[in-house]
């Protein structure tokens, strides 16, 4: 083994493209980006590479439905498809994220606000034990359910339809359940609301021949 000296400036340039290789490895970088309108957020340094880039689709090229299901962690049944009709909000979260903790408060109150017009919220988290979720829930008041999603299947049924490529990703369903909209990253409260918005303005399905 050949061992070369090596200058400070270099040690210090060779750390910073290690780390930056660590933060893509665990899941916030980006990858292809379906067709769609694409707006960037500011990236918040030191922990993703992308912070509330937010893509949208219209009717006639989203995908989907996309059908989640599992446990939550109250050791209820949560699926989407019973939601059909209504617009749901999925997000990806654990507790230990930073992104995922600043914009706890703004999806809680969100539904809290609109359940009544038809928005359920639905979290997915693959990391989490029982106790470490239910306490993240108590601190920041989420009055929806999460899917503990241990084998990662409720995150492969979504990746099957929009990559999710960031923790957190939210991800906003129309009333037939295809993909409307997609933040990477922490989601703006402004912006997730004018998603929900829109989708609520939208026409409702008629009934299936």
């Amino acid at each position: 083994m050949r061992v070369t000296r090596v200058s400070a400036g270099a040690r210090v340039r060779r750390a910073a493209v290690l780390v930056l290789a660590v933060g893509l490895l665990t899941g916030c970088g980006v990858g292809a980006t379906p067709s769609g309108t694409s707006t960037s957020g500011a990236a918040e340094q030191g922990y993703t590479s992308v912070d509330g880039t937010t893509t949208t689709w219209p009717v006639g090229r989203r995908t989907g439905p996309v059908e989640v299901s599992g446990t939550d962690y109250d050791g209820a049944d949560q699926d989407t498809a019973a939601w059909r009709g209504d617009v749901v909000v999925l997000n990806t979260w654990y507790a230990g994220c930073p992104p995922c903790r600043a914009e706890a408060a703004d999806l809680a109150a969100l539904a809290r606000d609109d359940a009544d017009r038809g928005v359920h919220v639905l979290g997915i988290n693959t990391v989490d034990d029982a106790g470490t979720a239910q306490a993240f829930a108590r601190s920041f008041s989420v009055p929806y359910p999460s899917i503990q999603d241990t084998t990662s299947s409720a995150v492969a049924a979504l990746q099957g339809v929009v990559p999710v490529n960031a923790t957190p990703t939210t991800v906003v369903l129309d009333r037939e359940g295809r993909v409307y909209a997609r933040i990477l990253g922490a989601a703006d409260a402004t912006t997730l609301r004018a998603l929900v918005e829109d989708v609520l303005a939208e026409p409702a399905p008629g009934p299936t021949p």
